[in-house]
C-alpha cells in the first residue's frame, strides 16, 4: 500500500492539541508532502504554546509511522507570534537584537565543536569546499561529521556518493549515514533528488534543529555544517541553537561575489560568531595543455577582503576540472587523490582552520538572537 497526503491527513484527525481540537480541523496541520514513503508536514502554533505542542508532534509522528507504506517521518513544529503579542526589545539598526547575556546555548552532546561553511551567494563552490575541508580535518586525526543544512539544495548525497535513508535508533533518533569515515546527515537522504522543498522559514529552522538534536552524532571532534547561501533563517537558527565555534566564508575573487561575502562576514560578526577565515575558490585556472595561468574571475579579491575585515586568509583553490569530476562522481579530491596537489591545498586550509579553532576555544558563549516580525 502507498501512503498519500490524503491518508496521512485523515489519520491525523484523531490527534488533538492542548486546546482539545484535532490538529486538522483547527488548521494547525499544513504542508503535508508524501514522496517515496517519506512524509513531511508542519504544525503551526503560537510561539507561547510551542512547548506544550511537542508531545502532540511526537504523537502525530507515531501515528504517521503506523500507516502502511510510510518509511520515515519529519514533522516541523513551527512557532509564530500572534499579531499584537508583546514584542521583544527593538533590534539594533541594521540587524537582529541581542538579548542581555544569560544562559549559553546548548551544544550537541558528544560533539566538541561545530563550524559553519558559508557563502553570501550560490555558485561559488561552497559545498565542494565544505566536504573537502571536512575530509582535510579528518586527515589531521579528527573525528568529523558533516551536516548538510542547505535544505533547498542538498548536495552531500551526491558529493559523497551516498544513497538510501538513515536508520532509526530507539524509534526516534536518526543514525547518520557514513562515507569515507565521515558521519553525514542531509535532508537529501529523506527526499528524492528531484523533489522541491517548498518550505517556509520556520519549517527550515525546525528541520535543521532536528537534524542537529535528533541525530546520533557522538562522539565527534567537529561537525562541519554546509550552509545554504545567503544570510537568512538557517544561519540565524544555528547561531541561536548551538554555540558555533566559528564560520568559514567561501567566495570567488570577482567583485560581485565579494559583495555578498562581506554580508556573510558582517552577519557572523554581528551575532558574535568568530570568522575563522576566508577561502578564495576558483582562484585561477591552469591550462592542462600549455600550463598557462588565467585569472578567469580576477584574482586576490578574497585575500584583500580578509585583510580588510581583519580575518585569516585560508588559501586559494584553483578552478580545476579534476576537482569537479571527482565531486560529481561522489569521490572528493581529498580522498580520490589524497597525495595530489589539490588535496594538499584543502589539507593546508584544514590545518589553518584547526589552528583557528584551538585559538578560539572557550572564548565565547553563543548569543540568543531575537528576530522581530
Amino acid at each position: 500500500m502507498t501512503a498519500t497526503s490524503a491518508s496521512v491527513t485523515d489519520a491525523l484527525k484523531s490527534v488533538k492539541g492542548p486546546d482539545g481540537n484535532d490538529i486538522v480541523s483547527s488548521g494547525k496541520l499544513s504542508g503535508v508532502v508524501v514522496t517515496g514513503g517519506k512524509v513531511f508536514c508542519s504544525l503551526t502554533v503560537d510561539a507561547s504554546e510551542a512547548q506544550g505542542w511537542e508531545s502532540v508532534r511526537k504523537e502525530a509522528e507515531g501515528i504517521i509511522k503506523s500507516i502502511p507504506g510510510v518509511a520515515s517521518v519529519m514533522i516541523a513544529l513551527t512557532a509564530e507570534k500572534k499579531p499584537g503579542a508583546p514584542s521583544a526589545p527593538p533590534p539594533r539598526a541594521g540587524g537582529p537584537a541581542m538579548q542581555p547575556p544569560g544562559r549559553a546555548t546548548q551544544g550537541v552532546p558528544g560533539v566538541k565543536a561545530i563550524i559553519a561553511v558559508a557563502s553570501g551567494k550560490g555558485g561559488v563552490g561552497k559545498s565542494t569546499t565544505a566536504v573537502n575541508l571536512a575530509l582535510g580535518l579528518q586527515s589531521l586525526g579528527l573525528k568529523v561529521g558533516v551536516l548538510d543544512a542547505d535544505i533547498y539544495g542538498p548536495s552531500m548525497p551526491r558529493l559523497l556518493g551516498l544513497k538510501g535513508k538513515p536508520e532509526l535508533v530507539d524509534g526516534r533518533i536518526l543514525k547518520p549515514m557514513e562515507a569515507y569515515g565521515l558521519k553525514v546527515m542531509s535532508i537529501g537522504f529523506l527526499v528524492d533528488e528531484d523533489t522541491p522543498m517548498i518550505w517556509r522559514g520556520p519549517m527550515v529552522q525546525s528541520a535543521i534543529t532536528q537534524m542537529l538534536r535528533e541525530v546520533e552524532w557522538a562522539p565527534l571532534d567537529v561537525i562541519v555544517v554546509d550552509m545554504p547561501p545567503g544570510t537568512g533563517d538557517a544561519q540565524l537558527t544555528l547561531a541561536q541553537q548551538v554555540p558555533l565555534a566559528g564560520a568559514v566564508i567561501v567566495s570567488t575573487p570577482q567583485d560581485l561575489a565579494l559583495i555578498d561575502a562581506r554580508r556573510g562576514i558582517a552577519m557572523f560578526k554581528r551575532v558574535d560568531v568568530p570568522v575563522l577565515g576566508l577561502i578564495e575558490n576558483m582562484s585561477y585556472f591552469l591550462c592542462p595543455h600549455c600550463g598557462e595561468r588565467s585569472d578567469i574571475f580576477s584574482h586576490g579579491g578574497a585575500k584583500h577582503e580578509a585583510d580588510r575585515w581583519n580575518v585569516q586568509f585560508l588559501g586559494e583553490v584553483p578552478l580545476e576540472l579534476k576537482i569537479r569530476e571527482m565531486s560529481d562522481a561522489g569521490k572528493p579530491i581529498v580522498v580520490s587523490e589524497p597525495d595530489g596537489p589539490y588535496a594538499k591545498i584543502y589539507k593546508d586550509v584544514a590545518a589553518k582552520v584547526r589552528g583557528a579553532l584551538e585559538g578560539s576555544a572557550g572564548k565565547r558563549a553563543a548569543p540568543k538572537i531575537v528576530i522581530e516580525s
